[in-house]
């Protein structure tokens, strides 16, 4: 079986360790393909390669926007042209039904091709100062924030890929990313795409491999900036690393997303992007809707239809595109049964689901059926913990106000639902609600155009959007006295 190598300073390499790892198929539990496992020493070249190439040959920092903005075309392009592939790649790897890899792919190429519009925007500004300093003309400029590490998590490989690397590049920066060891295939595809493309040599480095390697980047006095998605265990680790330097640093963390639905609302519409809100990529989302809020008065109709739906669900090989596919990994079903487990015993009544799903060919495969507790509290590890899986806790409210403080009882703050037909009382909601990402009467809508990202245990920094491309710039602030003769205030 071919291993699939890493990519350092322009080059192709199988690295210094040996090492080995295999991609696990989770539809069926099988290996299918592997690559070579970077070593520290490995990362370390890398880093050294991402520093020279902007502190030295400087060749894509120093690049004009509107040439940078062509390559980020070009990579599109051929994003484009390889969808088929890539899509294939995460649902092989990753297990989500291929339409959603599909919907990935589209989504990662368009957020290129957002970037390379944006960079060729105007940026800084002109400022009007204090003139007890003589004529001073005073503006700022945004500058690339030099060697970028990136990590980014195994639930949507090649779209995580895109968001990082997409405004990191269009600000200048070189990079050196590492994806999940559970899902690195359509990564490495991805860079295979950037030398095609003619990505300068050492802009854009790959390492592949485990946790100890995150560690690494976090730690090295030569990375500027460390960006990180994933769980916010692993999110302070990078923090605390971080501080080393002092590196600029951006989180994506966990979360534990209120959905809150108001009697008023249209019950078979609530019904619909709960389902999505929960069981949409096998419900690993961070920003999942994992905690239904709803009024009691509907409360049981509204269980009984989201039961009948997830009872109907189709659950199989993710090629065939059953509505759902299977968990990650065996270690990570594992730990989602365990918190089904941990929810009987806590008293919540499983409402549907709660067991692994073995079937013909899929028999050996990690999936887990979707789940429903109902007559949840706060207290429960269920309701306060990110499950990360196709579990969905169903909690009561009787008046608005106890309906926020519900959705608030979280020290997560990613996102957030309502549900209901009176405007006024959904913004008002919506407003309340603790959390970064809020959608009204509808729930996971995403888009290049605004930014992502948390309060509160959920993380720091934005992605996508403006915000998305100033998290990799610094912003300098340049002074310039217009007649060099005059001192200033304090000559006289």
């Amino acid at each position: 079986m071919e291993r699939k190598q890493m990519y350092i300073d322009g080059e192709w390499t199988s690295g210094t360790s040996g090492d080995t790892m295999d991609a696990v198929n989770p539809a069926t539990g099988e290996v299918f393909a592997g690559f070579c496992r970077s070593s520290i020493a490995d990362v370390r070249m890398a880093v050294a390669a991402a520093k020279k190439s902007f502190y030295v040959t400087r060749e894509w920092r120093d690049m004009d926007s509107q040439a940078r903005a062509n390559m980020l075309l070009k990579i599109a392009d051929l994003i484009e042209d390889n969808a088929a592939g890539l899509a294939m790649l995460d649902t092989l790897d990753n297990g989500k039904p291929l339409r959603e890899a599909e919907g990935d792919v589209s989504d990662g190429l368009h957020t290129f091709r957002y970037y390379a519009g944006l960079i060729k925007a105007p940026q800084g500004g002109v400022y009007q100062v204090n003139a007890g300093f003589g004529q001073m003309h005073s503006y700022t400029v945004h500058e690339p924030v030099g060697v970028c590490a990136q990590i980014t998590p195994w639930n949507y490989p090649f779209l995580m890929a895109c968001w990082k690397l997409a405004p990191a590049l269009a600000a200048g920066n070189s990079v050196v990313f590492k994806p999940s060891s559970k899902t690195s295939l359509s990564t490495i595809r991805l860079f295979e795409i950037f030398e095609e493309a003619g990505m300068p040599k050492g802009s854009v480095n790959l390492v592949l491999g485990s946790g100890n390697l995150g560690s690494e980047l976090s730690e090295s006095m030569d990375v500027d900036m460390v960006t990180f998605t994933g769980s916010t265990e692993v999110g302070q680790s990078v923090m605390r690393a971080a501080a080393g330097n002092v590196k600029k640093i951006g989180l994506e963390l966990g979360g534990k997303s209120p959905n809150v639905i108001f009697a008023d609302c249209d019950i078979d519409g609530a019904v619909e992007w709960a389902m999505i809100g929960i069981f949409f990529n096998q419900g690993e989302v961070c920003s999942a809707g994992s905690r239904i809020i709803i009024e009691e008065s509907i409360k049981d109709t509204f269980v009984a239809k989201l039961a009948a739906r997830a009872n109907a669900m189709t659950l199989g090989d993710p090629v065939n595109n059953p509505d759902m596919g299977p968990l990650v990994s065996l270690d990570h079903m594992n730990q989602v049964l365990a918190y089904i487990r941990t929810g009987i015993e806590e008293g919540a009544k499983l409402v549907c689901g709660g067991s692994r799903w073995t079937q013909g060919e899929c028999e050996k495969g990690y999936y887990v059926r979707p789940t429903i507790f109902d007559e949840c509290t706060s207290g429960m590890r269920i309701v306060r913990e990110e499950i990360f899986g196709p579990v969905v806790t169903v909690q009561t409210f009787k008046t608005e106000a106890e309906a926020v403080e519900l959705a608030n009882d979280t020290p997560y703050g990613l996102a957030g639902g309502v549900f209901t037909s009176d405007c006024a009382r959904a913004l008002r909601v919506i407003r309340e609600i603790r959390a970064g990402i809020t959608w009204i009467n509808c729930y996971n809508p995403t888009f290049n155009e605004a930014p992502w990202g948390g309060y509160k245990m959920s993380g720091i920094g934005r992605e996508l959007g403006v915000q998305g491309l100033e998290e990799y710039q610094e912003v300098k602030q340049i002074n310039m006295n217009l007649n060099p003769g005059i001192v200033g205030w304090y000559e006289h």
